[in-house]
Formats: structure tokens, C-alpha cells, sequence
């Protein structure tokens, strides 16, 4: 099992391969639905303010 973890002396390498590919892969799946909800918050309030005016 020791030698799994330390890969032949590569470890540092191929553990921050994984690291830097996780943290890829998790900016892809967050930063969608970061902007998914920023939008739906803006159209919201747009449609809020649409429903103001009209009834003025």
C-alpha cells in the first residue's frame, strides 16, 4: 500500500494532477449553477419591476 501512495518518487506529481483535475472538473459543475441562480434572480426582479409599472 506504501508504494500506491508514493508511486516510484512521483507521488507529488501525479497527487497534484488529481488535485488540480478535481478542482477542474468541480469549476465546472459550480460556476453553471452560480450563474443558472444569478439569472433567475435577475429575471425575478425584472419581472417584479414589469408587474409595477403595469400596474401603474
Amino acid at each position: 500500500m506504501s508504494d500506491f501512495w508514493h508511486m516510484g518518487g512521483y507521488a507529488f506529481y501525479v497527487w497534484t494532477s488529481y488535485g488540480i483535475g478535481f478542482l477542474v472538473l468541480m469549476i465546472g459543475v459550480i460556476k453553471p449553477l452560480m450563474l443558472q441562480k444569478k439569472i433567475l434572480r435577475e429575471l425575478v426582479l425584472k419581472r417584479q419591476r414589469n408587474q409595477r409599472v403595469s400596474k401603474s
